[in-house]
């Protein structure tokens, strides 16, 4: 089963059809057998429509996360641990750390992102859109 961790990122790419990333997310989602997020996933696509005021939008983040998202990495002492080793190995920023633990600890095969700095990151695939 290939478990894919989603930066927001490509979330949202894919929530508000970015034109040039949209078709390229969507194909690797179909692709997936299971996919992952953690809380700081959530927090970071929810914040624009939250200030913007945008309920459509911020309903249309809230439909991704309850119906395509299999499963959300919680922000454990497990995840900040691994998380602290990432970021004093690789000096990424905190939140990208984060990211990159939550898909460790939750078993991914692939992280998904449009950061093209977490490339060089070693303990799991990277694929950037």
């Amino acid at each position: 089963m290939r478990r894919v961790y989603l930066d927001s990122a490509p979330v949202i790419y894919f929530v508000e059809q970015t034109p040039l990333f949209y078709g390229r997310v969507r194909a690797l989602l179909q692709q997936s057998d299971w996919l992952v997020v953690s809380d700081v996933t959530r927090m970071e696509c929810r914040v624009l429509p939250l200030r913007a005021g945008n309920s459509a939008l911020l309903q249309d983040f809230d439909d991704f996360f309850a119906h395509y998202v299999n499963e959300v990495v919680a922000l454990t002492t497990q995840v900040i641990d691994k998380a602290t080793e990432i970021r004093a190995a690789y000096r990424f920023a905190p939140l990208d750390s984060i990211h990159l633990a939550a898909a460790l600890v939750a078993n991914c095969d692939l992280f998904l992102t449009n950061d093209l700095r977490l490339a060089g990151f070693g303990e799991i695939q990277v694929v950037t859109v």
